[in-house]
Order: structure tokens, then sequence, then C-alpha cells
């Protein structure tokens, strides 16, 4: 007697990048960080504080940075991880670490510099890298909300 052949769900390498479950939700995350900071950088310039409309916006761009960078980093470690499926203890390239160091690495001194060249309020940059953590929360809500299962 044979087993009959169960559908499978395709492996990332197995299909497209626009076939992955959860694309369109990256780009609607990366989409919103921008406009999250874009509108709250609008409203600071409504208020006419331009200092805090240049912090926000560019800790909003900084943190769609640190999102596009992360996203890179996580698709290259699931390729390696996918390629050595087979293997017991599968390896890791080394640079992926060095990367998400250095990621944060470069976003600090981004700060650091926009905080003492631009004289941008520090809590104005840190409130536009929660950008990302905004259009997050959103894009879930979004997607939780018009799940059509």
């Amino acid at each position: 007697m044979t087993i009959p052949k169960v559908a499978t769900e395709q492996t990332p390498s197995e299909s497209s990048p626009d076939n992955l479950r959860g694309v369109k939700t990256e780009r609607r995350i990366a989409r919103l960080t921008l406009v999250v900071g874009l509108v709250a950088a609008a409203i600071a310039v409504s208020l006419r504080r331009n200092d805090w409309a240049v912090g926000l916006g560019l800790g909003a761009v900084l943190g769609w940075l640190n999102f596009q960078w992360m996203r890179r980093s996580v698709r290259a470690i699931s390729s390696a991880s996918a390629a050595q499926a087979d293997a017991e203890n599968p390896k890791l390239p080394r640079w992926s670490h060095l990367v998400v160091a250095l990621r944060h690495a470069l976003i600090g001194l981004a700060v650091y510099v926009i905080f003492i060249y631009l004289h941008a309020p520090l809590a104005s940059l840190v409130l536009g890298l929660c950008a990302l953590g905004a259009a997050t929360i959103a894009a879930s809500v979004w997607e939780i909300t018009s799940s059509s299962e």
C-alpha cells in the first residue's frame, strides 16, 4: 500500500519572492514607515517646529533603512539555511553576525551626526525611528483584520 502524496508548502528557494507569504506585509511596513514619519514631520512643520520636523523625517528614513537592511539579512540567512536543509548542523555565514552589529552601529553613527551637525533634538530622532514600530503594528493589524482565512 502506498501513501498518497500530500501537497506541501513551497520553501523559499522553490518560489519567487512575490509568491512568498508576508512579502506584501513587508512592502506595506516599508511604505508605512516613511508615511508615518513624513506625516509626523508635516505636523511638526505646521506647528513651526522645523528642528523637530528634521529629526522626525530623518529618523523615519533611518528606520526605513534599518528595515531594508534587516530584511536583506534575514533573506540571506534564510537562503543559507534552506540550502543546508539536509545538514544536521547548518552553518550560517560569519558575515551575518557582523552585518547585524554593523547595522546598529551605522544607525547610531547617523543619529549622532544628525544630532551634532543638524542640531535636531534627540527625542525627535528617536520618535522618528519609532515610525518603524508604528508601521509594523499598523501592517500587522491590517493583516489580521483583512485575512481571508
